[in-house]
């Protein structure tokens, strides 16, 4: 039987709970051992029937059998030693949970053999046990069958030889991370089928070092145990019982780590958790046009939303297909994806691989017959055993529950060779071309950056469990007389934020308060939304472990949800230190005479600032002159605040770590004190204030003919709204007869009249809307939608809310702030290009835009997005076509903004960012940054300082070059650094250089590396106060929800599928998800071929559940049910109450709560479709506050 195959199988059971697994895996990683022999069947069957005869005879059950001398008590977790047939007795020996079993052989007959050994096949199985009688345990036991199991067959019809000594003993020492306790009687028995040419198998090897055959799982049938086989019988050995279950791979120490990016084996990435489903997270790679899946808990390894973690990249054969990837697209995306093949192909040429072979390669893939590279850089064709072996490496490395260390776990990402590419980014990069409808995937090996928000967890305790495990060993101990720790055992955290996994808490590290309400067994902890920290996630703790840190009251309170929101953002909501408040100058403000000397005197310039009603901190104003040639000089004047902040003062510092002030809706966390920002440095009308003045001088074209920078003393005139604003623009504001406006008109100061202003407000707009159009012919772009605002009763609670867009006085300010950024930008990067500090916005990810575009395509719109100027035209196209259904134009636009990455502030000399890097795509300017807003952002702060320093230096650089002869010449060197026109070699002369040199060092400009970590803080609390923003808003709109019970509303389709759609609310601006899988009483059909559903009402309670009933979905969770003559009836009461109201075109009242027309089954859904629904505000003293959307229906069903 020479050269025949053989198989082999092992049955899986509580022994590998993780997942099925082969012999090889199971005895490398060292969980089973094996001894084996080489019996005659014939003979054990014989021996067998003959000690069962006698066992008859003697009456056993009868007898108390002694125990084996030989054999010694094990603590639990036993070993299991399979003996050689042949040469030992019959028997085997199983060592498990404090007692000695010993198993008859008898029950491994022949498959052959069942008819004529019925008598055997069917015998009891005798457990012989010090501590107790013999007991019987019938044949079907799963301890004896394994009918129910799972096994793992494996054809190695080509294995090499055997496995050396050492071989064996270096698997056996590996450590297989599985739970250490297991029931005895569910251990199933392995078996070997095996055909040797000489029936002798003690060479052969168990398994192969170099398996490379595929694995296939199947359900064991009934009786299968009773195979046939030749004398080998296996079973399962435990070795190191004691070890600990661990779950995830060890990490990586900091010097492999840095040694491994420095060798581009690993990639450093923003981790980012999917808040609909935590088991998948996205990693950010810079320069990498994709983002990297990381999925499933083993191979995201412990990390925390917002860590900086080093990754490692798995083979393309593994990568996932892209969600939407098998939407057809256009030819503008087919072309744009060979595009992207084409310009990966030319990356890689300056490599050390030749032209002619990375085309040939390039080729090969485009043919469908992909190439790739193993991890030591040999190549491996599709479908070849060489691929199949290079895959299983990753994949059996990490296991669904648990990790599996093994001889192919490597920190070294999938790549070609070591001198192909440039980096591991251009290797991704090329990789990610070849394959635009996959998505690369990876494992965590390290965690390089903690993210501040693991001390930052909101959550709330699960203590239920605990108290009643508490009870019960309070009982226990009174039986036993043993003293009771009250501070034993955990409780449970569920964070707030679904992108973290639960936590546990140790109880002796709670709060003392906390733990003096357990102890009268206080169930209202439940209640309370606490804060808490992560202290440890060990390998082998499947969840990590926190400590509460701060108890913020009920989760219902507002007080105690605003402080909830504040800590998990971290910003600081206390009063400025004496230390901060001793930086300001006293009040009144005193303008020193030699401040007035050093700055330009513009106080008879009509100048006035547009704001909303409200606000105070005022830091922006606006003029404008007409001159004599048809051109306007355009004059935008900033607060002052580097002249109060000064650098390194404890005020200074203070605002840095705030670095942004933070709105919440009704009042507002300031950046700096409010004495200086709502008053000594606010640009309040009638009194003298600080400035920093940017003036244009402008055609009626819109072009911008020259410019100037300078400190200023300014005295606005008056502080309009928007509101006035707007009344000036349509005319709707009288100047001739003002009385009538008196008293909602603000007061005017100075010699000017409202004529002035008038006339000053008409031409600003004038010459707003043409830098408006210039912008977007130059490939600006708007992404606007509606905003919700809420109206507030006297309390302080929403009872309203209003749909709000923006007016002409909205885009009139923004016009000119935005020039004047740009300008600024401009100046600073010029005279120091490499320490300034701007903003940038990167191009939008191209695989989400082009699955916009087939998006708009599938829905019969035509998108252009070559370019942003492209992009803008096609949006406005639609938004023409769509004048009568501006929700659907919403949702576009929505969906447009998904591709646009965010904005960031980044310092030029920051080697990450190239020149071609700095632009900012929306705005579609090369150099933009902050200078409009420095009483509520640092980085303005920062700029101001520079641009001071500029105006500084170019102040000495000109004292030695002004020639009294030439005015002409004497006014283009006065701005030689702040104006339009612009001599490089003059600026980069060394004088230049020196003088900006001396002022820089004068108003302490820091370096790049101190600017570039101003820029990240920045970026990071800009991030936060977003967050806060929108935490305030969904705050606020929970509160109205529940005060309102229920807001019946019509929701256009988002997304849809066969578990849940997306929906968008218009009333509301905000989209949310309803899920229907798994509901009884809900049939689900989904039609793939054309996205459709249809749900139907079932009759039977649990018609297409396949999970557990705990998970299954009752029907009123997914719609709200109504009966159709209930709904008469209400209808009629509300008809004498008074007729709908029409929709107005610039806002919407929405607390009229309008009852809309209800769906009906069965219902059918198509993207894009309108349907019914019914909005609740949930949470608070039970969980998180969550605003749930459910399907409005009617049925005579529901009663």
């Amino acid at each position: 039987m020479e050269g025949m195959g053989f198989r082999r199988r092992m049955v899986q059971s509580t022994l590998f709970p993780h997942k099925e697994s082969s012999v090889k895996e199971a005895e490398n990683c060292g969980l089973i051992q094996f001894e084996v022999g080489n019996g005659n069947k014939e003979e054990e069957v014989k021996e067998e029937a003959e000690k069962e005869e006698r066992g008859r005879r003697d009456k056993p059950w009868k007898t108390k059998k002694k125990p084996n001398p030989e054999t010694k008590m094990t603590p639990p977790g036993s070993s299991i030693k399979v003996k050689n047939i042949s040469q030992e007795s019959s028997s085997k020996q199983v060592d498990f949970d404090d007692s000695p079993i010993t198993i008859r052989s008898s029950f491994f007959v022949k498959a052959s053999e069942q008819g004529q050994n019925r008598k055997q096949r069917n015998q009891l199985v005798h457990v012989d046990s010090p501590d107790q009688k013999d007991e019987l345990y019938p044949r079907s036991s799963s301890f004896a069958t394994c009918s129910s199991a799972s096994e793992i067959l494996v054809d190695e019809s080509t294995l090499p030889g055997g496995i050396s000594s050492n071989q064996q003993a270096s698997s056996r020492n590996q450590v297989l991370l599985a739970d250490d306790n297991f029931v005895g009687s569910s251990i199933p028995t392995l078996h070997l089928n095996e055909e040797t040419a000489n029936g002798n198998i003690q060479n052969q090897p168990l398994i192969s070092h170099d398996l490379n055959k595929s694995i296939i799982s199947k359900s064991v049938p009934e009786g299968s145990v009773n195979e046939e086989t030749d004398g080998l019988v296996l079973i399962p050995r435990r070795v190191n019982s004691h070890a600990q279950p661990k779950y995830f791979p060890p990490y990586l120490s900091a010097e492999a780590v840095s040694k491994a990016m420095e060798a581009s084996e690993l990639l450093k990435a923003l981790f980012r958790v999917n808040a609909h489903n935590k088991l998948e997270a996205y990693c950010k790679v810079d320069g990498v046009p994709t983002d990297v899946l990381i999925s499933g808990v083993v191979a995201q390894n412990r990390a925390f939303e917002g860590d900086i973690v080093a990754i490692v990249i798995d083979p393309p054969s593994l990568w996932q297909k892209m969600k939407g990837s098998n939407e057809t697209l256009n030819e503008n995306v087919c072309r744009a994806s060979c595009l992207e093949q084409s310009e990966a192909l030319m990356l890689c040429r300056g490599s050390s691989k030749g032209k002619n072979k990375l085309e040939q390669d390039f080729e090969h893939v485009c043919s469908s017959d992909y190439l790739g590279f193993s991890e030591d850089g040999t190549r491996y064709e599709t479908g070849s055993s060489s691929t199949t072996m290079a895959d299983s490496w990753y994949a059996n490395g990490v296991l669904d529950n648990g990790y599996q260390p093994s001889m192919h776990d490597s920190t070294k990402p999938y790549y070609f060779d070591d001198d192909s590419l440039v980096n591991i980014c251009e290797k991704l990069c090329y990789l990610v071309s070849l394959f635009p409808s996959r998505r690369p995937t990876g494992r965590v090996v390290a965690i390089v950056a903690g993210s501040s928000r693991r001390d930052r967890i909101v959550g709330f305790l699960s203590v239920k469990q605990w108290l009643y495990s508490r009870d019960m060993k309070r009982r226990d101990s009174k039986k036993s007389r043993h003293q009771f720790n009250l501070n034993q055992g955990y409780i449970l955290l569920t964070p707030n934020d679904p992108k973290f996994t639960k936590m546990t808490v140790p109880v002796v590290n709670l709060p003392v308060s906390i733990k003096k309400r357990l102890e009268v067994g206080d169930l209202t902890v439940e209640n309370d939304i606490v804060a808490a920290k992560v202290v440890d996630w060990a390998e082998d703790r499947y969840i990590p472990e926190a400590c509460v840190i701060q108890n913020f009251g009920r989760g219902s309170d507002v007080e105690a949800l605003i402080d909830a929101i504040l800590f998990e953002n971290a910003v600081i909501a206390s009063e400025f230190s004496p230390k901060t408040l001793k930086c300001l100058p006293h009040l009144p403000l005193e303008l020193p005479p030699k401040e007035l000397q050093n700055r330009r005197d513009l106080r008879n310039l009509c100048i006035f600032t547009i704001d909303p009603d409200m606000a105070s901190d005022l830091d922006d104003a606006l003029s404008v002159e007409s001159l004599s040639n048809g051109d306007f000089r355009v004059g935008v004047h900033i607060a002052d605040v580097s002249n109060f902040v000064l650098p390194d003062t404890s005020l200074d510092i203070d605002a840095q770590i705030q670095s942004t002030s933070v709105y919440l809706l009704q009042h507002k966390i300031p950046m700096l004190p409010p004495v200086l920002s709502d008053n000594l440095a606010s640009l309040k009308p009638g009194v003298d204030r600080y400035a920093f003045s940017i003036f244009w001088r402008i055609n009626s074209m819109g072009e911008v003919l020259d410019h100037w920078i300078d400190r200023t003393i300014i005295r606005s005139c008056c502080k309009l709204s928007y509101e006035h604003a707007q009344e000036i623009i349509d005319d709707t504001f009288d100047v001739q007869d003002y009385s009538h406006h008196r008293n909602h008109w603000p007061e005017l100061y100075g010699q000017f009249e409202w004529c002035d202003v008038n006339k000053s407000v008409k031409i600003l707009n004038d010459l707003a809307n043409t830098l408006k159009f210039n912008r977007f012919k130059g490939g600006a772009l708007s992404l606007e939608s509606p905003k919700i605002i809420f109206l507030f009763d006297g309390e302080g609670m929403p009872y309203d809310t209003v749909l709000s867009g923006r007016k002409d006085s909205n885009f009139l300010v923004e016009e000119f702030m935005l020039l004047a950024n740009s300008t600024a930008a401009e100046v600073i990067t010029r005279a120091y290009p490499s320490h300034a500090l701007l903003r940038r916005h990167p191009e939008p990810n191209t695989r989400k835009l082009q699955d916009f575009e087939s998006f708009c395509y599938k829905h019969g719109f035509t998108l252009n997005i070559s370019s942003s100027v492209d992009l803008h035209r096609s949006l406005e196209h639609i938004r023409l076509e769509l004048k009568n259904d501006r929700d659907l134009f919403n949702i576009l636009i929505s969906y447009a903004a998904r591709p646009m990455q965010l904005a960031e502030y980044f310092c030029t000399g920051d080697p990450r960012y190239s020149v071609t890097q700095w632009g900012h795509y929306a705005l579609a300017v090369p150099r933009y940054t902050h200078f409009t807003s420095p009483l509520r952002r640092y980085p303005d702060i920062v700029v101001h300082r520079m641009l001071a320093a500029i105006v500084e230096a170019e102040s000495i650089y000109l004292e030695g070059k002004r020639t009294f002869e030439d005015p002409v010449r004497n006014e283009v060197l006065s701005r030689c650094f702040t104006g339009l026109c612009f001599n490089e070699h003059e600026i980069r002369s060394v004088k230049a250089q020196e003088a900006l040199s001396i002022s820089a060092s004068k108003l302490k400009l820091p370096c790049a590396e101190a600017l570039a970590d101003v820029a990240a803080h920045c970026n990071e609390r800009k991030l936060a106060a977003r967050h806060v923003k929108d935490a305030m808003n969904k705050l606020y709109m929970w509160l109205f929800l529940k005060k309102k019970e229920i807001l019946y509303s019509e929701a256009r389709v988002l997304g849809l599928g066969p578990r849940f759609m997306s929906i968008y609310i218009s009333k509301l601006a905000i989209e949310r998800r309803i899920y229907y899988d798994e509901t009884e009483g809900l049939t689900v059909e989904w039609l793939e071929s054309t996205s459709t559903l249809i749900l139907s009402h079932s009759l039977h309670k649990r018609s297409n559940r396949k999970t557990s009933p705990g998970k299954c979905k009752v029907l009123e969770e997914v719609a709200l049910l109504i009966n159709p003559t209930d709904l008469k009836l209400e209808l009629d009461f509300l008809g004498h109450r008074g007729e709908e109201h029409e929709d107005s075109q610039e806002n919407e009242l929405i607390g009229r709560n309008v009852r809309h027309e209800p769906a009906v089954f069965p219902l059918t859904v198509n993207l894009l479709s309108k349907v019914p629904v019914a909005l609740h505000g949930v949470g608070g003293d039970a969980g998180p506050i969550n605003i749930v959307a459910r399907l409005y229906i009617s049925s005579y069903f529901h009663l």
